[in-house]
């Protein structure tokens, strides 16, 4: 028979002897915290793991990044929309082409150091 270990104190558990109150103070803000909690929603679907890869070295036209993914340039377009409202991509018009790119080099630190932690033994 399995023993289930549950995840709180007991009764006699003192606490640690760390400073709560400045802990508190210094807490991530509710509207930070969701922000946070928005972007690796983003990054809990497959299709938009795989277009934030497409576009780490480089700007993708949505004809691109179709033949990529193998989807129609609806979908795509569906998600890249969904990502730039987050901020996590940027397009720019030239013509009648529109090119997406990742915003900026943190959205590529927190894909990159996510690939290396999960390479990681």
């Amino acid at each position: 028979m399995e023993k289930v270990q549950h995840d709180y104190c007991d009764d006699t558990c003192p606490g640690t002897d760390a400073d709560l109150d400045s802990l508190k103070a210094a807490m991530i803000s509710d509207q930070a915290a969701a922000g946070m909690a928005d972007l690796f929603k983003a990054l809990g679907d497959a299709t938009r793991v795989k277009l934030i890869y497409a576009m780490l070295d480089k700007e993708l036209c949505v004809h691109d990044l179709a033949v990529l993914l193998d989807m129609g340039q609806s979908a795509i377009s569906h998600q890249l929309r969904y990502l730039r409202n987050l901020r996590i991509v940027k397009r720019r018009k030239a013509g009648k082409t529109v090119y997406y790119s990742l915003d900026d080099d943190h959205i590529e630190q927190v894909f990159v150091q996510t690939l290396q932690h999960l390479k990681h033994p």
